[in-house]
């Protein structure tokens, strides 16, 4: 490959007058923003112990009330991006949100996407645009861009969620941006509920419905059992897995980020294609060893971890008598919206 030109080569005359005129050659960089055949990536593959950050979780229940707060989370922040960068990907953001009982975590809706996935306690709900949406363990509820959310807790115990947000694209693009609300009006119905069963859709008057986003919440126990009944009805597949999509349509369940649940059968090692976007697992249930080109993880339950795309992942589940479930989430309806969607093996 031919070398080019370095910006130091330049004499400081013509490089003083370029940066008068806010001007800035392209050649001395052109190779760090095209590098030869693989993206050059900040993302780097990262690790956060549940068992290691939830009593920082709980103490900061104690040093930052509600009002204080608003959101009582802690980032989980990849290195290779900065930690002041709060971000686990190029696209993906991803905090540990607590909410203790009696609590309410007031109204607002954001241009971010956001979804979150319930890894402890009981009790708690979010309500999206009057939908409530009770909490259990393992459960996928979406607060997509420009609805209105808000979290309620009226068990007796602690309760903790994953945040996954597009915030850093958003962030990027200028976008981003938060409104207050006041305490949301309850409505009846529940689109779980009304689009429980596979391939039967409500129909009323033989229409069907406008909304955007029909179903807000996931229960656990649905998205469990359609992994038991895949796996038992298909026992030659490799990567038994589902997507959370939108019912109505069959598109990803929202627009930038996507988002699955995976089983690993006792015992088995399955290795990933090599894919582009960036990926991040979370354990549900059982314990999984991660591969991460070079590095390696373990991961038991409510543990996290993150891969940069362009990188072999290799799965091992740890027992060899249960199933393994993660939870994934990954940057491919961007990527295939951008048309840079790669799958190389």
């Amino acid at each position: 490959m031919t070398e080019l030109g370095r910006l130091e080569d330049l004499p400081q005359d013509y490089r003083d007058d370029l940066t008068r005129q806010n001007l800035v050659p392209l050649w001395p960089s052109l190779r760090s923003v095209l590098p030869p055949k693989t993206p050059a990536r900040r993302t780097q593959p990262a690790f956060w112990s549940y068992q290691a950050l939830r009593p920082l979780l709980m103490r900061a229940g104690e040093l930052a009330p509600m009002e204080k707060a608003e959101r009582r989370v802690l980032v989980l922040a990849n290195p290779g991006h900065g930690l002041e960068k709060m971000q686990a990907s190029a696209a993906m953001y991803l905090g540990m949100q607590l909410l203790l009982p009696g609590e309410w975590a007031p109204s607002h809706r954001h241009t971010p996407n956001a979804v979150r996935l319930v890894v402890e306690g009981e009790g708690a709900y979010t309500t999206v645009n009057g939908e409530k949406c009770p909490m259990a363990r393992g459960d996928l509820i979406l607060t997509p861009t420009g609805l209105w959310h808000e979290h309620g807790h009226d068990g007796d115990a602690p309760v903790v969620w994953l945040d996954v947000l597009d915030l850093p694209l958003v962030y990027y693009t200028e976008t981003s941006y938060a409104i207050e609300g006041q305490r949301q009006s309850v409505v009846p119905g529940r689109g779980d509920e009304g689009y429980r069963r596979g391939g039967v859709v409500p129909a009323p008057a033989f229409e069907r419905a406008a909304r955007a986003y029909p179903v807000v919440r996931y229960p656990w126990a649905d998205t469990r059992a359609a992994l038991l009944a895949l796996a038992a009805d298909r026992p030659e597949l490799q990567a038994v897995q589902v997507g959370y999509v939108n019912p109505e349509t069959g598109a990803d369940a929202q627009n930038i980020l996507g988002f699955y649940a995976l089983m690993l059968r006792p015992g088995q090692t399955l290795r990933l294609p090599v894919r582009s976007p960036a990926v991040v697992f979370h354990q549900i249930e059982g314990a999984t060893g991660v591969s991460v080109g070079e590095s390696a993880f373990a991961l038991n339950e409510a543990d996290t971890c993150c891969a940069p795309g362009y990188t072999e992942v290799v799965l091992r589940n740890a027992a060899a008598d249960a199933p393994s479930f993660l939870f994934l989430a990954d940057e491919s309806p961007l990527h295939r919206k951008l048309g840079v969607y790669e799958n190389r093996g």
